[in-house]
């Protein structure tokens, strides 16, 4: 990351405390300087100095998760309707350096108490954090603050409560501190939302990184769509692109009020039926190698993401002797808005599917494979084991050759992923698709933040790590660069940026068509990030070049840039 360079402000919406610590440790090693806000579900935090006596009885009824963290402090607890904020950042080294970080956060939080109309909040001498009536005969703690210094670089932050559910304290002894009670913005009179506070921490989020005599720094923020979709139009209106042909109009209420909260105008998409530029224009050639591979894969019972998703590089891989297969199925669990991959009830796994895939990557030569499988919630590890067993059999059969795996987040289940982490994959690839605005548009059973904890925890497992973007659908390029940084922050080699094609009526609308010359440029400003290797064209695909890919991302050292072009 560019030291200097912006401090990039993430509103997360909620965030379970496990993967909030996997990306806070992975930004931490990646440098740069974030401010990470969020909500999480119910959970008790027992900091390095917390006494086991200050979790009371009831805390094991409460149906909040108990967990031991690496910052400072005692216990404390987080959960719906407060605010956290994790500011990982520089902290210049020197005698008094970390007092004076937190002094930062708490002027921070007391700065943006008196904009949502709670002056006087401030200090109590002998105790972190902040306080209301804090000279007054009862303070209150209004906001948390724990921290963690090492190297340089900070870790946790703040916990504002905005209204959370007060009883959730009653069961610990908050902080330590038996003898001062905890309130709340909505217990002190001040009606704010969450968005409300969000908007006033981020307008001052650069006094955190703030150095004396300096000019101001740069803040770029990017925030989660809200959780509710916005509402519905007139009675029985349909957004202008449901319209399926001179039919009767498709309803789509639901995926189109979701774009609509994410913030794109559904007015200016492009016509289903407008011709695409010639750029997008894939030529087809089904020559005998192409049909000898569908042949092959008919007779072992496979299915390639190359078919059923639709890729418009089908003709052109398969005619190299190169395809993805999918495994585990061909039906998934979950409905992204732009996935042509069938959704619906998934059959029991074959058992025999990890030994016919490496047979068709032997039969075939391959140098390198590459496996992708269907979200399957259904299952207890997500597909994992199925995964941990292609890529044995493939290297059983081929040694020689290369395994890349595109796999879905597994609910972010920490043992799940380990099981195709400890099969040690050459490549190990997962799409976050768009920027974190467009999440839940795109993928609503996905999450931003899941997909960037997914990949840091493979970078911290020493995987070659991957992922990739799919624009067209609402982004600006500014957020595109922004996702960018973030992939590259928690440890990405290798990004993939291609456009998004409209796969029916009943998907999601294409917003723009991003011109070959802005991929390029993408591709350049992802380089200059350090990752090894941005293939970004029109027609780019996960698995476009996956092997000149692969080779870079293990070399580190290559800096080519593919781009412009999908030939």
């Amino acid at each position: 990351m560019t030291p200097g360079g912006p401090l990039r402000v993430r509103w997360l919406g909620r965030v379970r405390y496990e993967e909030a610590s996997v990306l806070q440790h992975a930004l931490w090693r990646g440098g740069g300087d974030y401010l990470l806000l969020l909500e999480h579900p119910h959970v008790y935090t027992l900091g390095v100095r917390a006494r086991p006596e200050h979790v009371l009885p009831g805390a094991a009824a409460s149906g909040a998760e108990l967990v031991r963290t690496d910052r400072g402090g005692d216990v404390t607890y987080h959960g719906p309707g407060q605010l956290v904020g994790y500011p990982v950042v520089d902290v210049p080294l020197g005698p008094g350096a970390i007092p004076a970080h937190v002094h930062r956060i708490e002027q921070l939080v007391i700065d943006v108490l008196a904009d949502l109309g709670l002056p006087g909040a401030s200090r109590l001498e002998g105790y972190p954090g902040v306080w209301v009536d804090a000279s007054g005969p009862s303070p209150r703690k209004i906001c948390a603050i724990g921290v963690r210094v090492a190297r340089g670089r900070s870790m946790h932050g703040f916990a504002l409560n905005v209204d959370p559910d007060m009883a959730m304290f009653s069961h610990i002894v908050p902080c330590g501190i038996a003898d001062k009670p905890v309130t709340s913005l909505e217990a002190e009179g001040v009606q704010v939302s969450m968005a409300e506070v969000v908007e006033r921490v981020a307008a001052r989020a650069a006094d955190l990184v703030a150095a004396p005599g300096s000019p101001p720094r740069a803040v770029e923020r990017q925030s989660a769509s809200p959780a509710t979709p916005a509402p519905a139009g007139p009675a029985g209106s349909v957004p202008k692109w449901a319209a399926a042909g001179a039919g009767a109009p498709v309803e789509l209420r639901p995926l189109g009020r979701r774009l609509a909260a994410s913030g794109v105008d559904l007015g200016r998409t492009v016509p289903i039926r407008e011709r695409k530029p010639e750029y997008l224009r894939a030529p087809v050639r089904i020559g005998r190698q192409a049909i000898a591979m569908r042949s092959m894969l008919r007779e072992l019972g496979l299915v390639t993401v190359c078919e059923e998703a639709g890729c418009p590089n089908l003709s052109e891989c398969w005619a190299d002797g190169t395809a993805t297969f999918m495994i585990n199925g061909e039906r998934c669990t979950r409905a992204c808005g732009f996935c042509l991959v069938d959704t619906g009830h998934p059959l029991p796994l074959d058992p025999a599917e990890p030994e016919h895939v490496a047979e068709a990557v032997a039969r075939l030569g391959l140098a390198h494979a590459v496996v992708t499988a269907v979200a399957r919630d259904d299952l207890p590890d997500g597909g994992a084991a199925a995964f941990a067993r292609t890529i044995e059999a493939i290297r059983r059969r081929s040694p020689g050759t290369a395994v890349e795996v595109l796999i879905p987040d597994c609910k972010g289940e920490e043992g799940a992923l380990a099981t195709i982490f400890d099969a040690r994959p050459d490549v190990l690839n997962h799409n976050v698709e768009t920027v974190l605005r467009l999440q839940r548009a795109v993928r609503p059973s996905a999450a931003y933040h899941r997909s960037l904890a997914v990949l840091a925890r493979a970078s911290e497992a020493g995987l070659v790590t991957k992922s990739g973007l799919v624009l067209g659908m609402g982004e600006t390029e500014e957020e595109v660069l922004g996702a960018l940084a973030d992939l590259r922050a928690v440890g990405v080699d290798i990004v993939t940026i291609g456009q998004y094609l409209r796969p029916s009526s009943r998907h999601l609308p294409v917003v723009r068509w991003w011109r070959p010359e802005e991929l390029s440029s993408l591709a350049e400003a992802g380089m200059a990030m350090g990752f090894a290797h941005v293939e970004a064209s029109p027609l780019t695909r996960s698995s476009y070049h996956a092997r000149e890919a692969a080779a870079a991302g293990r070399a580190r050292g290559d800096t080519a840039v593919v781009a412009g072009s999908a030939s």
